[in-house]
């Protein structure tokens, strides 16, 4: 039994997913790689996400200690950031190997090709 933050979990890929699982989380992830982004920003990124799942799933990245959020209260309009942590960190080559294999995955299946925006 693993122990992370409160929760149990039976074995380190269950946690591992209870930790970067669902749809959006890992997408976020993937984007604040390469940087800090401003939320706005992070939304231009994934225009299909709601606002309030984006909230949400930041807040839990940044519950779990994945993700480091930094508001600039100096003057308005307020500013926010998103990064990765160190911890976060030590997640890119496994964000990056999850997005080289839904690449290739869809070129192989479908015959397909990867549009870069």
């Amino acid at each position: 039994m693993y122990q992370f933050k409160g929760k149990e979990y039976p074995c380190c890929a269950s946690l591992t997913m209870g930790i970067i699982g669902g749809k959006w989380k890992t997408v976020i992830l993937f984007h604040l790689i390469d940087g800090t982004l401003r939320y706005n920003e992070l939304r231009k990124e994934m225009p299909t996400v709601t606002e309030r799942t984006l909230s949400l799933q930041l807040k839990n990245l940044e519950e779990d200690g994945i993700v480091k959020r930094k508001v600039y209260t100096s003057k308005p309009p307020l500013k926010v950031e998103y990064s990765l942590t160190d911890f976060g960190k030590t997640l890119i080559p496994l964000i990056k190997s999850i997005a080289e294999w839904g690449g290739v995955s869809v070129v192989e299946q479908n015959g397909a090709t990867v549009l870069k925006v």
